[in-house]
């Protein structure tokens, strides 16, 4: 019998990290990529829980869920909460402004609108920032996209996120660019609940499988060819 785990995460558009499920069933981008690549390691199967983000670490503290894999940030207030796999992934942190907008440091922003996920590391950036007024935007699915927009129209003057999505925006969107990025190295991990340490270090061996065999790495520059692969010398 195959064995399953189930993962709980946001149904939401951010490539490259994930892409909305067209079926409630499978999902594209980095983060289900890097999911069947290591959970394969185990002879398991994913199978998604698409929740609301403020419900993918209650989900699995009730069992709901086996473990969340949905862009966490391993920091202390999480990790009161569930117990984190060694890393699968390292992020910096962008602001992304109108791309007319002359910011291009913290001390320029005095006076700024600075949107920013509520709770989220981002945010606890942002309130690093002279002179800002911090805008925050509740975890709803769209969450990204809704800071974009805000963006676009001028109701804020940027937004800060994970270079991983905000970087490809920068690029690849005539109306934006990267005010600046900062290398926060924020470690991404899969939270597991705090009694289920077997399941957690079966993971964390199975990342390290990927990383040592270099798959991991192909899954990375598959989706994010513009970030620099941060395992290089593990």
């Amino acid at each position: 019998m195959t064995r399953i785990i189930r993962l709980a995460c946001i149904d939401s558009a951010a490539l490259p990290l994930f892409d909305k499920s067209p079926d409630g069933v499978r999902r594209e981008g980095y983060e289900p990529a890097a999911a069947e690549l290591v959970l394969s390691r185990l002879g398991a199967e994913v199978r998604w829980v698409m929740l609301p983000w403020d419900d993918m670490i209650p989900a699995v503290r009730r069992g709901d869920a086996d473990a969340v894999w949905c862009g966490q940030g391993i920091t202390a207030e999480r990790s009161a909460l569930v117990s984190f796999t060694r890393p699968y992934a390292v992020f910096h942190e962008t602001l992304a402004v109108r791309a007319d907008d002359p910011a291009r440091s913290p001390n320029d922003l005095a006076g700024y609108r600075i949107g920013a996920i509520t709770g989220s590391t981002n945010m606890a950036l942002a309130k690093t920032f002279p002179g800002a007024e911090l805008v925050n935007f509740g975890a709803s699915d769209d969450v990204y996209g809704e800071m974009i927009e805000a963006t676009r129209s001028g109701a804020i003057d940027g937004f800060v996120d994970d270079d991983v999505v905000t970087v490809p925006l920068c690029r690849e969107d005539p109306d934006f660019a990267e005010a600046f990025t900062i290398q926060t190295a924020n470690q991404w991990g899969v939270g597991v609940a705090p009694d289920n340490v077997a399941l957690r270090d079966e993971i964390s061996a199975a990342i390290d499988a990927v990383i040592t065999d270099g798959s991991l790495e192909r899954v990375w520059r598959e989706w994010m060819p513009l970030l620099a692969f941060p395992f290089g010398n593990d």
